[in-house]
């Protein structure tokens, strides 16, 4: 039997792509600028300090959304495998639930624990905490004194 085709994950960034690839024509259009005004000119101009943070400033930020996109598309196929894997547990699950002839052979899911099943070695914090041991939910409202 074929293995099914498994769809492909939703990739964002086509307007981020656009954005990197905008602030790299810039960058390299004010480098360009940058490296014409220095081979032509003999003494710095304000037209050499423009041309120069233009080129930087360009530089950086076509290098910040690149990061930006990158870390996008990453996330996005964490994502996806995230959500296949959650397929096949409920899927796996399911099936177990549905073939297994006594109640005992499927296994449950964890859940957490109760009140009554803490273990004794089990970290309270202060605020759970009434002034006598015993433990109350935290209110922190109430009577306090200034």
């Amino acid at each position: 039997m074929a293995d099914p085709v498994l769809p492909v994950p939703h990739r964002p960034g086509a307007v981020s792509m656009f954005f990197v690839a905008k602030a790299g024509v810039f960058a390299l259009g004010c480098w360009i600028w940058l490296l014409v005004l220095v081979l032509t000119g003999d003494e710095a101009t304000g037209a050499h300090v423009l041309a120069a943070t233009g080129a930087i400033t360009t530089t950086l930020v076509g290098v910040v959304l690149g990061i930006r996109l990158a870390l996008q598309r990453s996330a996005a196929v964490r994502h996806a495998e995230l959500k296949r894997l959650l397929v096949d547990i409920s899927w796996n699950a399911f099936a177990a639930a549905g073939n297994a002839e006594t109640s005992g052979k499927v296994v449950p899911f964890p859940t957490a624990p109760g009140e009554d099943e803490r273990s004794p070695r089990e970290r309270i914090s202060v605020f759970d905490r009434a002034p006598g041991g015993e433990r109350s939910g935290r209110d922190r409202g109430g009577d306090r004194r200034r």
